[in-house]
């Protein structure tokens, strides 16, 4: 039996909810909803049986056939990591007062899952932009200049992502007659608005600059969220509209190599583990553009897994965070004595990335293994490179400038108990995944391939990499040539609008703006202004006329015929003048109506 509404109905109803309950009836009420809404994956699990997908919820809005839920196996394993994801992370944010947070974390889980279940490309664009209107919610919720101009950048980019979406979705529906869900070949311009406007939410080389820039300025919960759907959300379009399509192949390269200089030098802990989810989401990028059922299989379980542990590692810097108001390398240290639990979950989520035994290690690797099967070696090198980069620096750095390198002298308690609750059942699931990945994960990948990752040559290539990886770290460290934590500010591409806009807004203001005042003046202060005064007068010159030889046969002379004609023009203007400004405008309307009519 199919459940009577969307899942997503459920948590906007929360959303909407834990903004007039108070105190503990309000997280009880998002911790409801979230809990709720991930039952709704066992009851629509048991309704796809392989094969054709399941169309549930459908209805006609003008002359569209909408969807809004469609069930197969890429919606199946994206509805259970995201809804996972609004457990873990409302049970993070429960030490948290006000009702911001709560609302806009479901708000954002549920469009997410709104995307992932859409069968049409309408209600896809509609729980799209949904998306955005969480993720600034959370970015707000910190409460601070910054997060605010954060807030406000992030929105002006996603607003012009999803004009460039909808137009290429408006093309498309024209051009073809569908809206359906599914493979869309590049060719067309309705095809590249559309890949353009999903690469800005994949957080592609130059238009992804927006993540690295906002992503560290989201509140301390608020950031679990946004880690985990924007992205991936993104990940799942690529995956049903453009699979296969070697642009991506190139695209993911450079999301997993580039953003790993940046990380090196960055002082920001939040804003390292921002450029490494680029970095892994690259990987994704890559599996999707291979187009191949392993690569395809290894898009959606490194989805699942990235999800885990990237969240994990957010709630370890963000418990950080909370207990010492802190998040650059130059001012933490020394946490593992105060914060022991939190630092061996940062831990757990660091060796997720890749070891064996690890969630990582069981996906990312399928990703590797199609890309070497399928010929691409320089992809596949460089996929390596990035494996031992990432591992080096969301993994390793974050641990060890947060929590051990010089003791900073913080002394501080450790995370609350809903926090470590949260980084508990997320730390278990890294490990139950990466342990027993043909139990759990891999029987709910998409399609048919098969990968067995425990063979011997795979667990001792990556414990050897591991190792190396972690002893070049050490070494560095102790000869002094790791390049230096420094207080300053990386340059990247975010700098194109950051400078760019405040330009163009001058540019603008000074020559759009300028033409209106320019035109306003001349119309109200010229052309009004003397139309308004030629009917205000011409009643007035009339009238003195008119009377003039009548107020003379009564005996009235000089000054006294001078006076009363300057009364009579006041009293006529006084009358006149507002009538003469409705003239005026019917003339124009007249004039508006004539040209009209002639052409």
């Amino acid at each position: 039996m199919s459940p009577a509404i969307p899942p997503s109905l459920i948590y906007f109803a929360g959303a909407l909810l834990v903004l007039v309950l108070p105190g503990v009836f309000r997280k009880a009420a998002a911790l409801l909803t979230a809990v709720a809404g991930f039952g709704f994956f066992f009851l629509l699990s048991p309704l796809y049986g392989g094969g054709e997908p399941v169309t549930l919820w459908s209805f006609q809005f003008l002359d569209f056939d909408l969807v809004l839920g469609k069930i197969d196996g890429w919606r199946l394993i994206f509805y259970n990591i995201f809804a996972l994801l609004s457990i873990i992370g409302v049970i993070f944010i429960l030490n948290t007062k006000g009702p911001l947070e709560y609302s806009a974390g479901l708000l954002y889980a549920g469009s997410a899952l709104g995307v992932v279940l859409a069968g049409d490309l309408i209600s896809l664009f509609v729980f799209w932009e949904l998306l955005t209107v969480g993720a600034v919610l959370l970015i707000l919720a910190r409460k601070t200049e910054r997060s605010t101009q954060a807030a406000l950048r992030y929105f002006t980019v996603h607003v012009l992502g999803g004009v460039i979406l909808l137009a290429g979705i408006a093309l498309h529906i024209h051009e073809t007659g569908s809206l359906a869900v599914e493979k869309i070949a590049l060719g067309s311009p309705a095809s590249w608005l559309i890949f353009i406007g999903v690469g800005v939410n994949s957080a592609w080389p130059i238009l992804g600059a927006w993540l690295t820039d906002t992503y560290p300025e989201a509140s301390v919960g608020g950031i679990v969220f946004m880690a985990t759907y924007t992205t991936k959300s993104a990940i799942f379009v690529l995956a049903q509209l453009f699979a296969g399509e070697s642009y991506l192949i190139w695209i993911g390269s450079a999301m997993a190599l580039i953003p790993l200089f940046y990380a090196v030098i960055e002082n920001d802990l939040r804003r390292v583990l921002a450029y490494c989810l680029i970095n892994q989401v690259g990987f994704m990028v890559i599996g999707v553009g291979l187009g191949t059922d392993l690569s395809l299989n290894g898009t959606a379980a490194h989805a699942y897994c990235h999800i885990l542990y990237k969240a994990l590692l957010f709630m370890s810097v963000g418990a950080v965070i909370f207990r010492t108001g802190k998040s650059k390398a130059t001012e933490l240290g020394g946490l593992y004595k105060s914060m022991p639990i939190t630092c061996i979950f940062c831990c757990i989520g660091a060796a997720s990335i890749s070891a064996p035994l690890f969630g990582g290690f069981v996906s990312k690797s399928m990703v590797l293994s199609a890309a070497a099967g399928g010929g691409y070696s320089l992809v596949w090198l460089i996929l390596l490179f990035a494996s031992v980069g990432v591992f080096l620096l969301a993994g390793i750095k974050i641990t060890y400038f947060a929590f051990f390198s010089r003791d900073a002298g913080h002394r501080c308690e450790e995370a609350p108990l809903n926090m470590l609750v949260a980084m508990g059942i997320t730390a278990f699931m890294c490990i139950f995944v990466g342990s027993f990945p043909n139990a759990f994960l891999y029987k709910m990948l998409p399609t048919g391939a098969t990968y067995q990752p425990y063979t011997v040559a795979h667990v001792t290539d990556q414990y050897a990499l591991l190792f190396f990886s972690a002893l070049g770290f050490i070494l560095l460290i102790r000869s002094g040539l790791y390049p230096a934590e420094i207080r300053s500010t990386n340059v990247d591409a975010d700098v194109i609008y950051r400078k760019g806009g405040r330009l163009a807004y001058r540019i603008f203001d000074k020559s759009l703006n300028g033409l209106n005042t320019g035109i306003r003046d001349l119309l109200v202060g010229g052309l009004v202004s003397n139309l308004s005064k030629f009917f205000a007068d011409a009643p007035a010159r009339i009238g003195a006329v008119i009377m003039t030889p009548i107020w003379a046969a009564g005996g009235v002379r000089g000054a006294d015929l001078s006076t009363r004609r300057k009364e009579l023009r006041e009293s006529i203007r006084s009358g006149a003048g507002q009538i003469g400004v409705t003239a005026c405008f019917a003339v124009v309307l007249l004039g508006i109506l004539f040209l009209i009519r002639i052409s």
